[in-house]
């Protein structure tokens, strides 16, 4: 007996060294990574005497934020009309980007029915889309072949439209200042402003600043908007929003768990006739993800791939898997001769339902479109969602306008607005469809087959899922890759195919903890398409003119922080 409990213990004592050595080899990415900066986002000072009043704040120039401002506009002047309105409100949207759409991507495949409740006069041919779905296909790749599947219920566009974001957000834009909002591109929101517990408006971030923090010859100073109702509708990973509920303690079911997309814009020799989606192949089975293809013109495709961040490989290199997969039978006969004309890159939530904040409003606010995780991944959808919101926010602005009462007990009606529609119903069907795959690709297929079947309703229970940053990751394993410059290109080149405008001595907007190390900053620089992580001499050196906003970096490694206006790529058609 005593022999056999002693061979037992050396047994259980060499599988616990076992486990314990191979555990020492994972690397973990939260323990590398600094604290939300909530101390330099939310400021709670008195606000500047010189600081500019607007009645309502929407900060973000994207689908959700215009969408949100036309609506709002809408609303006062019907009622204006009426005789007995608000008058002359002030709406003010904004944007850290130089100009509207140079920092906004997207596939984009967009389901038209927001665009049609705003305009209801138009027809689809007078909004801002390229072509309409008519044929689309999905395929399963191996290395070197490609399996066509049966399109399942979620993922059929028959009827949408293919369309560049860029130009979307443009045309919602001109919309949006014949409506009359004040439009402010080039000032980014650096925090928020609070009184207790109510947002009562935004910090601008300095401009001109140079590597050293010194002022520079072309230095401006932040400034500060006080508004009524700010509405936060910065996009995926925004900081703001971050520190709002961070701040106010508003958690979710699950954390919101975030894709890094990589697209391409093609000139093309040979017409690509319908919308492609894969998966499998390039990607380990332990990570989820898939590639598109879209047709925007005969000679003008959109090609990129999607990686979930809670991959296990700490090698595994978006950018360059996007790469080898040009290379695959499926997409190589359309890329050949052609030419690259535009990259970039972004992260996407993609919680669902139960990443969604418990509320998504407070005394003086409310957070919008991806700020909030309205993004339903089965649907490859988001666009119409953050549009959605933005309308919705609008209704509940106006009436909080209208009996003169921001308060978080007013602006609740956005919340219930929402709960109440499409939105949320769709997401709840979808609710446990991509955390299926936190096992796998084959076991979260089958998962999400049976969910499909059942409308949702399998499992009967929410399955939990880790924040991105605690997802251990396996030693490198894979071979170095070398790009040839015609089919492939390296992060350098890419970064110049962003347009990246971005003055070389601008400070560094990247907060890195203290502890990296050699394999970590190796890690950094696989996660990063845009290159500006290196890892030199074992120690972390960073570029942070390269980088393009994508906010993988703040998901898994150093803090991304709000940088001066204008800052970033220059997208034109993505």
């Amino acid at each position: 007996m005593c022999s056999r409990l002693y061979r037992d213990s050396r047994k259980r004592s060499r599988k616990q060294k076992t486990v314990s050595m191979a555990s020492r080899d994972l690397l973990i990415p939260a323990n590398f990574q600094v604290a939300l900066p909530r101390d330099q986002l939310i400021l709670e000072d008195p606000l500047d005497a010189e600081r500019i009043d607007v009645d309502v704040l929407f900060v973000g120039a994207g689908p959700a934020g215009l969408a949100g401002a036309v609506r709002l506009a809408q609303l006062v002047k019907q009622d204006n009309e009426t005789g007995t309105g608000l008058g002359d409100i002030t709406i003010g949207v904004l944007e850290k980007a130089g100009a509207l759409g140079e920092h906004t991507l997207s596939g984009a495949v967009l389901n038209p029915k927001p665009f049609r409740e705003l305009f209801p006069t138009l027809e689809d041919s007078g909004f801002p889309f390229r072509t309409r779905v008519e044929k689309e296909a999905i395929y399963l790749l191996s290395r070197s072949r490609s399996r066509r599947l049966p399109t399942p219920p979620t993922m059929r566009n028959h009827g949408h439209f293919v369309a560049s974001l860029c130009e979307v957000v443009r045309w919602l834009g001109e919309r949006a200042e014949e409506a009359g909002v004040d439009i402010f591109a080039g000032f980014p929101a650096g925090a928020l402003r609070v009184d207790g517990d109510r947002v009562v408006g935004v910090r601008t971030v300095a401009s001109g600043l140079e590597r050293d923090g010194s002022r520079g010859s072309s230095y401006m100073p932040p400034t500060d908007i006080a508004a009524k109702v700010t509405a936060l509708a910065e996009g995926s990973r925004g900081m703001l929003s971050q520190a709002y509920l961070e701040w106010q303690g508003i958690g979710s079911a699950n954390p919101q768990i975030y894709a890094l997309g990589v697209k391409e814009l093609w000139e093309t020799k040979r017409p690509l006739d319908k919308v492609i989606h894969t998966m499998g192949w390039p990607l380990p089975k332990d990570a989820f993800g898939g590639s598109f293809m879209y047709p925007l013109e005969p000679n003008l495709v959109a090609i990129g791939l999607v990686v979930g961040l809670d991959y296990h490989e700490a090698d595994l290199d978006v950018h360059e898997l996007c790469q080898v997969m040009k290379l695959h039978p499926l997409f190589r006969p359309f890329l050949e001769d052609g030419e690259m004309v535009e990259w970039g890159a972004k992260t996407i939530p993609e919680g669902g339902y139960y990443s969604l904040p418990l509320r998504r409003y407070g005394d003086g606010v409310v957070l919008l479109g991806d700020s909030a995780g309205f993004v339903d991944v089965p649907s490859l959808k988001g666009i119409h969602y953050a549009m959605q919101s933005g309308i919705f926010a609008a209704h509940a602005i106006f009436a909080a306008l209208k009996h003169d009462d921001s308060s978080a007990t007013r602006l609740a009606v956005y919340d219930e607005l929402v709960n109440d529609s499409y939105v949320i119903r769709e997401l709840y069907r979808t609710r446990n469809m991509r955390l299926a795959f936190k096992n796998g690709f084959y076991s979260g297929t089958v998962q999400a087959g049976l969910m499909t079947l059942t409308g949702g309703r399998f499992p009967a229970r929410r399955i939990g899922m880790g924040l991105d940053s605690e997802a251990p990751r396996k030693p490198p394993q894979r071979p170095v890759f070398a790009p040839d410059g015609e089919l492939t290109y390296s992060k350098v080149d890419a970064v110049f195919k962003s347009g990246n405008v971005t003055r070389d001595t601008i400070p560094s907007h990247l907060i890195a903890g203290e502890k990296v190390n050699a394999d970590v900053a190796r890690f950094y620089a696989h996660m990063c398409p845009a290159a500006v992580y290196e890892e030199v001499d074992g120690a972390l050196r960073m570029n942070p003119p390269n980088c393009v906003d994508c906010k993988a970096t703040d998901v898994l490694g150093p803090r991304w922080t709000p940088r001066e206006g204008g800052a970033g790529p220059a997208y034109k058609r993505m």
